[in-house]
């Protein structure tokens, strides 16, 4: 671990992001002697504010986020995209799944790390990213080679009509594409057979298809079901 100390720069800015108090506080008291915490935020609404108002050099980001519109941590990168100059996002996620990978980054994170990763390998990656490069967990780094290839410019347009979709339609999404009822859906997510139909319509609206079918073709070809 590279301590501000032993290199003479000042710590590195840092807003924390994630909706379990418990976390941000105990990832407070690990990095907090390297790094300087600024401020912390539960939701998307909470952190686009802190982001404004305190521009730090790096975000911590969570990726599954409440508030907005439901688009978790991409959203809070979007919604922050004009300050991407000066403010750098890294998410930390207990998520390894690549369409949580491929969104944050595609909205404009630098880098995609689990919460596995130790506290000397955490404030390395913050001064990675701070100093503009990119970094992921290795496993998560092919991931984000097969949605853009090596020059990091997206391949498949059909990327970006992924990005049209909130958190909830995509887990939606999926599981329509595995077999499930729509009464077995919203067992699963705890909603209603009603709210389930409502997000089924949006998701073909949004994708412009037709059917099960089509919506069950479409993923599997994206292999995220």
């Amino acid at each position: 671990m590279t301590s501000p100390a032993a290199t003479g720069s000042a710590p590195r800015r840092v807003v924390i992001v994630d909706d379990h108090a418990i976390f941000r506080a105990g990832l407070k008291s690990e990095i907090g002697e390297a790094v300087n915490v600024v401020a912390e935020a539960h939701d998307v609404d909470s952190a686009a504010a802190a982001v404004r108002e305190h521009t730090p050099e790096v975000v911590l980001l969570d990726v599954h986020l409440p508030g907005g519109t439901g688009g978790g941590g991409a959203e809070v990168v979007r919604l922050c995209r004009d300050l991407l100059e000066q403010t750098r996002f890294l998410a930390i996620s207990v998520s390894d799944q690549a369409e949580d990978v491929v969104s944050v980054i595609r909205a404009g994170a630098r880098g995609y790390v689990t919460k596995t990763i130790s506290t000397a390998e955490l404030v390395d990656a913050i001064e990675a990213v701070a100093d503009g490069d990119a970094v992921f967990s290795p496993r998560l780094a092919g991931f984000v080679l097969d949605a853009f290839g090596t020059s990091g410019v997206a391949q498949d347009v059909r990327d970006e009509e992924l990005d049209l979709l909130s958190a909830r339609e995509v887990e939606v999404m999926r599981l329509i594409a595995r077999g499930y009822t729509y009464r077995e859906i919203a067992s699963e997510l705890f909603i209603s057979i009603k709210t389930v139909e409502t997000h089924v319509s949006k998701v073909l609206r949004k994708l412009q298809l037709s059917s099960r079918h089509e919506l069950t073709r479409w993923a599997e070809q994206r292999r995220i079901v």
